[in-house]
């Protein structure tokens, strides 16, 4: 069974940074792409960032420029800086991959989410 675990949340002040990382394990031929997703109340989960194993890369229209996505493929692992952080950006931030199960199918895993809060 395929796992992911995010790290990396926590509270800052506005204009501070954090980095969340995931990690992905168990068993699959290959990830084919990871991104970072948040739901906000009310709201329908929404794509933060995503990369894939060739490099491809996919941001919100509001985070372009202030976040920015990175993987290390030997480690299963994608990153997600985040810099210059508003009040705005406090949500559960939640990693998904998109993973080879086999040579045709593939599936969506998630993480349980890392809290991401800003204020002061």
């Amino acid at each position: 069974q395929v796992q992911l675990v995010e790290s990396g949340g926590g509270l800052v002040q506005p204009g501070g940074s954090l980095r969340l990382s995931c990690s992905v394990s168990g068993s699959m031929l290959s990830i084919y792409a990871m991104g970072w997703y948040r739901q906000f109340p009310g709201k329908q989960r929404e794509l933060v960032a995503a990369i894939t194993s060739g490099g491809r890369l996919n941001y919100a229209d509001t985070v372009k420029g202030g976040f920015t996505i990175s993987r290390d493929n030997a480690k299963n692992t994608v990153y997600l800086q985040m810099n210059s952080l508003k009040r705005g950006d406090t949500e559960v931030y939640y990693c998904e991959a998109d993973v080879v199960l086999r040579l045709v199918d593939r599936a969506d895993d998630w993480g349980r989410g890392t809290q991401v809060s800003v204020s002061g």
